[in-house]
């Protein structure tokens, strides 16, 4: 179960919000097919793009709170939490 590794969503719940994102990817990928306006496809990018950052932001939250505040898992020295969190951030915001 997803509790393990401490996320708040359930391994299912985060599952089924993936399956929505691929369904949204399969939608712009028949737009483009179709030759949709262009302005329509890129709000629906936009809108994988925020459905995304929300179950990574989840993940995120869940990491801070159950490896590094509960101490289950990552590294134990406080620079090293820090430096590997801040990492994580960087990476999603370096799109």
């Amino acid at each position: 179960m997803a509790e393990a590794r401490g996320y708040s969503a359930t391994k299912e719940q985060l599952a089924a919000r993936l399956a929505r994102v691929e369904g949204q990817v399969r939608g712009v990928a028949r737009m483009v097919e179709d030759d949709r306006y262009c302005i329509d496809v890129l709000t629906q990018i936009n809108a994988i793009r925020a459905a995304l950052d929300k179950v990574a932001l989840g993940l995120l939250d869940d990491h801070a709170r159950h490896c590094i505040i509960g101490g289950h898992g990552g590294p134990t020295d406080p620079d090293e939490q820090v430096k590997e969190l801040m990492g994580a951030v960087g990476r999603m915001m370096s799109r």
